[in-house]
């Protein structure tokens, strides 16, 4: 008998492991007396990474944060705490819809063009941005002259072009749309 019980607690931690924290811990505390409540959910959601700057000191101090600021990017319902504008607290998905159609939620008729690069179509904007600062302007994973190349790595069309252009510190946005268009190669 013990060594069904044991067996059985193993099978049930293997399971509750695969879950996500919230449910683990609704598991957990349904079976177990003195299982410790979950951190606030703010702790889940840190402030933004400038946010939690201590105050800049003197006046070199000051100029480098105010430059850090304007180059820095800040979804704006995390700048303001509306997390709940994104995140289901309640529910085991985490997101008020589905990952692939959260951004759209907001920005509606964000798509205007015949073709749409991929990562858009599928609703996959994670995939370039990220969901709540950033170090790079439009909320970018990487610089806008560098952020195509994580995907595109494969010859250019027009190679002799392209290098031309790169050499001239101009970034693929300069000529070609990231999300949509109604020219080949969303041309602009």
């Amino acid at each position: 008998m013990k060594l069904v019980r044991l067996l059985s607690l193993c099978l049930f931690l293997l399971l509750t492991m695969s879950c996500d924290p919230v449910t683990r811990h609704k598991v957990l505390t349904t079976l177990f007396d003195g299982v410790p409540s979950l951190p606030p959910h703010m702790m889940y959601c840190p402030e933004p990474e400038l946010h939690k700057k201590k105050e800049a000191q003197g006046a070199n101090a000051t100029a480098a944060r105010e430059k850090a600021l304007k180059m820095a990017s800040i979804h704006k319902p995390f700048d303001e705490k509306r997390c709940k504008d994104c995140h289901d607290f309640s529910g085991a998905v985490g997101f008020v819809v589905p990952l692939q159609d959260l951004c759209l939620h907001c920005h509606k008729g964000f798509i205007k063009g015949e073709q749409v690069h991929g990562p858009v179509a599928v609703g996959a904007c994670l995939a370039c941005h990220l969901p709540h600062d950033s170090k790079y302007s439009s909320l970018l994973q990487e610089e806008r002259s560098k952020i195509c190349e994580k995907c595109h790595w494969e010859n250019r069309v027009a190679a002799s072009m392209h290098k031309k252009v790169i050499d001239h510190n101009m970034a693929c946005v300069d000529c070609h749309d990231p999300h949509f268009g109604d020219v080949e190669y969303f041309l602009k």
